[in-house]
């Protein structure tokens, strides 16, 4: 019985209800975040936080984040997620429940905050290795993408497109620009320079993104925040994706052409392995502190 939280409860999931005049189900009125977690210890809770409150703060959402990182250690143990490999916790809030019109309520009302866990397997290394497919897709998102809204059909469409033509992800483009990927950011390699396109309103602001760039200057890999252009992205020694349910993940066909020599390539091979190492020592290190 998967155990949810919803409003300062926690309760069984088919017990959980929420109002037909929550703003969330009649506007997409709200963010969410999804954080994950190794052997049941959070990784970069902070940073999903912050970008979290950031979002808030756009839309003018007033909730209490104080008991977030709680809720979200007590949905791992309820679930029995506490020492499993890798697990996330989606967080979801809503401005709440109000009369249907356009605008705020006039009179503020308590937000609706949900969240769930479950456990995320990633792709066996043979998988891993043998890469994945994209296709390029235009972007019909709204102009505010570095906010994580709950108003995704976008993405739903490019992401359907992908399954439509049997491939495994999308990339955005927008006037010539690879942007990013359907639930994912987008990185390049060209020539010895890792690329991906600068933050903007036009891609999220994801987490692992900005920790690959991060491990990416700290082991001595040039990086440049700038746009791709489609045309550039196809002549590509390598490619990748990257966010909280991605990791790090090949790319190695765009549009029914390789990638570099189609397969995953010795930046993206790196990155990877630092990425799960860091996770790992992540994972020992607050497990030793919690026995201290």
């Amino acid at each position: 019985m998967e155990i949810v939280y919803l409003n300062g409860e926690f309760l069984p999931q088919e017990k959980a209800t929420v109002s037909v005049n929550d703003r969330g189900f009649l506007f997409s009125d709200g963010i969410y975040e999804v954080t994950p977690a190794y052997r049941g210890r959070f990784f970069l809770l902070d940073r999903h936080r912050e970008r979290l409150l950031k979002g808030m703060c756009e839309l003018r959402i007033d909730a209490d984040l104080a008991p977030l990182a709680e809720v979200h250690d007590e949905l791992l143990r309820q679930n029995g997620l506490a020492e499993e490999p890798v697990s996330i916790v989606y967080l979801q809030i809503t401005r709440g429940v109000a009369p249907r019109t356009h605008a705020f309520p006039p009179t503020p009302v308590a937000p609706t905050v949900y969240a769930f866990a479950k456990a995320f397997h990633r792709p066996t290394p043979e998988r891993w290795q043998e890469g994945f497919r994209a296709v390029t897709v235009p972007d019909r998102r709204w102009a505010r993408v570095d906010i994580k809204t709950v108003s995704l059909l976008g993405n739903v469409l490019a992401q359907q497109a992908a399954v439509d033509a049997g491939v495994d992800d999308a990339i955005l483009v927008r006037d010539g620009v690879a942007l990013e990927g359907a639930h994912s950011n987008l990185f390049a390699v060209l020539g010895d320079a890792l690329v991906t396109h600068p933050l903007s309103n036009v891609i999220l602001p994801g987490i692992t993104r900005g920790y690959i760039l991060q491990l990416a200057r700290e082991m001595g890999i040039p990086t440049e925040e700038r746009p791709v252009q489609v045309e550039e992205l196809r002549r590509a020694d390598e490619a990748f994706f990257t966010g909280t349910t991605t990791e790090v993940k090949p790319c190695v066909a765009i549009d029914g052409e390789p990638v570099g020599e189609g397969r995953p390539g010795p930046i993206t091979a790196r990155l990877s392995e630092a990425f799960i190492e860091r996770t790992d020592r992540h994972a020992s290190q607050v497990t030793a502190a919690a026995g201290d």
